[in-house]
């Protein structure tokens, strides 16, 4: 909860320093009469006595305003604190005003001829400074009550995003390890020699799961990468040409993998791993055979988009193939719809093709 009784005590400081000169002089101009002008003792005198009595005015409505504050701070209150404030204010101004007045009269204070019509004068003034001064307080209490709301929105949606975005990154490293040992289970008894060999080109491929951001294998650190939820068209690339070896180690002739993207659009950016749960996919779903190859190509249109194809020999379900769980398109999608809500991924089928075309971000990465 902001701290709004020191942030009130500061506008009031500032408030005193603007109202209490003229404030000052006026009052006592009105106790006193003429004869405020006449002597400069007089007039020493009573703006002295009025300066200390004032003062305390001021700093009792301070406390009364702080504590009025204090108990109902929200931008809701704003009428009821309003309502209150002006209350107390008029209430602490009238039993001055008589206490002053008794001061006066009794005294005979500077020769003082102080009369009613005066003292309305004065307690009407007053209010009329009380009426401005609590109007500025609460026009900045009210856009510091804003502004406040704006930040604290602001994190929640960050902090949101944040968890939603980990959340479903969390769920591509397990995935991707489950169908990597699945894969090297089967060449560990048929071709040790390729299993010792896919084992290298795991432990690389999945340094570039773990880092998640990190620079893709052959590729420079770049640290902001790290903290950024997108990654460049280029450190995919790397990273794909790298898992395309690694499954190339299994399936042989039976994969291949076709590159062609516009140069420029390189340094565009989408959300990471993007490319390897797509490609991890066509390899689940579909059958690979010498004669009869999968053909995944990757490619850039003209309306400078990412294209991902592959053509479509789906594995009977009891026939070796996995039962699918949708995670992978699932997670994509999920990931553009936060980093990106107007720019989505776009999935068709037919008898020959599966293709999903991906939208290429700018360079500039999002705020998040």
């Amino acid at each position: 909860m902001p701290q709004f009784p020191a942030q009130l005590s500061s506008r009031l400081r500032w408030g005193f320093a603007l109202t209490m000169p003229w404030f000052l002089v006026l009052f006592s101009y009105l106790l006193v009469g003429p004869a405020y002008w006449h002597s400069l003792r007089t007039f020493a005198g009573a703006t002295l006595l009025n300066l200390v009595l004032l003062s305390t005015t001021f700093l009792a409505q301070n406390w009364v305003s702080e504590r009025i504050s204090q108990r109902l701070p929200r931008f809701e209150q704003t009428l009821w604190r309003v309502g209150l404030t002006l209350l107390a204010h008029v209430t602490l101004s009238g039993v001055f005003l008589a206490m002053v007045a008794a001061l006066y009269i009794h005294f005979r204070l500077f020769g003082s001829t102080v009369s009613y019509p005066a003292l309305l004068k004065v307690y009407t003034l007053n209010l009329i400074a009380l009426v401005l001064v609590i109007g500025l307080y609460e026009s900045f209490h009210a856009l510091s009550q804003w502004r406040q709301q704006q930040m604290d929105r602001e994190t929640l949606k960050r902090e949101n995003l944040s968890g939603q975005l980990q959340g479903l990154k969390s769920q591509v490293s397990p995935h991707f390890l489950f169908n990597s040992f699945n894969s090297l289970s089967s060449l560990i008894a048929d071709e040790p020699a390729k299993a010792e060999q896919f084992v290298d080109e795991m432990a690389r491929v999945y340094r570039y799961l773990l880092q998640s951001h990190g620079p893709a294998p052959g590729q420079p650190d770049n640290g902001a990468e790290r903290h950024d939820e997108l990654t460049t068209l280029d450190c995919e690339l790397a990273f794909i040409d790298s898992y395309y070896h690694l499954l190339k180690t299994r399936h042989g002739p039976g994969l291949h993998l076709s590159v062609n993207v516009e140069p420029s659009l390189r340094q565009h950016r989408l959300p990471p791993l993007t490319l390897q749960l797509l490609v991890e996919n066509a390899v689940k779903h579909n059958v690979i055979l010498p004669h009869r190859p999968l053909l995944i190509d990757i490619a850039t249109t003209a309306q400078g988009r990412l294209r991902v194809r592959n053509n479509l020999q789906k594995k009977a379900a009891r026939a070796g193939g996995f039962e699918s769980t949708g995670i992978g398109l699932a997670n994509i999608q999920a990931r553009y719809q936060l980093l990106t809500p107007a720019e989505q991924p776009v999935i068709e089928a037919d008898s020959s093709y599966f293709t999903v075309t991906l939208p290429l971000l700018a360079t500039t990465p999002p705020n998040l």
